[in-house]
């Protein structure tokens, strides 16, 4: 999953744990798609959160700034949800999942449980649906 990003840390400690899990650690911080070193990690932690908060880092991290003010961890299906709301306002549900790598046609509710969930973390009015497109509202 993170075999395309490019991480870079000085410690040796962090660039043999994260080179165990599949990561293609580089040696020089310019070329880095991401810079270890500037993540707060507190120990102890699990792979899939340490690999949540590096795709955080790298996955339009610009777009999360803006939305929230600052830095936020979030699970890659709200991730991908924020992302295309912020570039795609009032978008259609089925645009919404194609846009995050659903078929529109699929049975599963996954695009409107994360949804539900984001809603149910920052409030009602952070995700809204007017006439059938959703868009960011306010925190």
């Amino acid at each position: 999953m993170l075999k395309n990003i490019k991480v870079f840390t000085s410690d040796k400690y962090w660039n043999h744990i994260l080179s165990d899990l599949g990561m293609y650690v580089v040696d020089n911080p310019l070329i880095a798609d991401v810079i270890f070193d500037d993540i707060n990690v507190n120990m102890p932690i699990s792979v899939d959160v340490l690999q949540d908060i590096i795709l955080s880092k790298f996955n339009n991290n610009d777009i999360i700034l803006t939305v929230f003010g600052h830095d936020v961890v979030l699970p890659e299906l709200q991730r991908k949800i924020i992302v295309a709301l912020y570039k795609n306002p009032d978008i259609n549900i089925n645009d919404l999942k194609r846009g995050v790598g659903f078929m529109p046609d699929i049975t599963t509710h996954s695009v409107e449980n994360a949804i539900y969930q984001l809603r149910k973390t920052y409030g009602h009015d952070f995700i809204i649906n007017e006439n059938g497109g959703y868009k960011i509202g306010r925190l």
